[in-house]
């Protein structure tokens, strides 16, 4: 949907609850925002179309016929329109605040920020600082992987899935033909857990070693997820020794303060730029990081890290 016509949509609501009397068509022509320009035809399309589409999304609006009048009037009784009461436990309350903070920077932040707003309307005062949940849970959820959107949604419909997955042991990419059973995050780094058609076993994929697009496989609802299975388990991972390294990352001047805030040391390079030492853990992650300055960083080295970033520009672009 256009943003033109979200807007035309919400100033016809917002109209129709604030009038105390039904208003005609011509009423709301003249007082709604995007109906002004067009001409008698183009309007009752539009009109028309508009009503409908309120209508399917569960919004009532009521047509008065006044016998003293020649047209109907339109408007939406508040009470219809509101939402019922909603009662939450403080803890269910507090899930809700939580689960916005996880995807604050996921592409579901506009459907968790609506999620906040509708409950805040009906009256639930909702812990999105945290709460009792916050000061005992640390988020540490990164989905800036170019993939996870498009498998999210996969999980959702249930639906077939096939990319190209570069392997932890080798460089070489193979294309994998995925029966999604769930999207899962373990230690900041994301997972897609399925059956694998190619090797008939339920494998786990991280999502920063997809390359290029996620294509949808057959129609929705073809995957049906084993009762019983635990995706978490199957995402777990030998407990090692951490290893910290120092990566060598160039930013331009006066950018990137983010970095420049957590560099171990920071000196003036050449051409405008700066060079930072910055101590990591794991090059994904980094990757994950530095990515988000777009052409105001470069991983320099070491050449694992800066590969990590080549692998998730590469996966953006396409």
């Amino acid at each position: 949907m256009s943003r033109r016509k979200t807007e035309r949509l919400l100033n016809l609501v917002i109209c129709l609850l604030a009038t105390r009397r039904p208003l005609s068509a011509e009423h709301i022509r003249q007082a709604v925002p995007g109906y002004d320009a067009a001409n008698d035809e183009a309007f009752q399309r539009m009109f028309e179309r508009d009503k409908n589409e309120l209508r399917e999304i569960g919004i009532p609006i009521e047509v008065h016929k006044d016998p003293w009048e020649e047209d109907p009037g339109y408007r939406i009784v508040p009470q219809a329109y509101e939402l019922p009461e909603i009662t939450l436990e403080p803890d269910e309350a507090a899930v809700v605040g939580l689960a916005a903070q996880v995807w604050q920077r996921a592409s579901l932040a506009e459907a968790a920020s609506g999620a906040l707003l509708k409950l805040r309307a009906g009256g639930v005062e909702t812990d999105e600082a945290g709460g009792m949940l916050g000061s005992a849970l640390e988020l540490r959820v990164d989905t800036q992987d170019p993939a996870f959107p498009a498998l999210w949604e996969a999980v959702r419909d249930r639906r077939v899935v096939r990319f190209a997955y570069r392997a932890a042991a080798s460089e070489s990419v193979l294309t994998r033909t995925v029966e999604p059973w769930g999207v899962v995050s373990r230690r900041g780094r994301w997972y897609v857990v399925g059956h694998d058609r190619d090797r008939d076993a339920a494998r786990a994929f991280r999502l920063s070693r997809i390359s290029g697009p996620v294509t949808p496989v057959g129609r929705p609802g073809t995957v049906v997820v084993p009762e019983g299975v635990d995706i978490k388990s199957m995402v777990g991972y030998r407990e090692e020794p951490v290893q910290e390294r120092t990566a060598l990352i160039r930013v331009r001047e006066a950018t990137c303060q983010g970095l420049r805030q957590v560099a171990r040391a920071v000196r003036p390079g050449t051409g405008g730029w700066d060079e930072l030492d910055v101590d990591f853990t794991d090059p994904e992650r980094l990757a994950g990081w530095v990515v988000g300055f777009a052409a105001d960083a470069e991983v320099v080295g070491p050449p694992d890290a800066r590969d990590a970033v080549i692998c998730r520009l590469k996966g953006v672009l396409a």
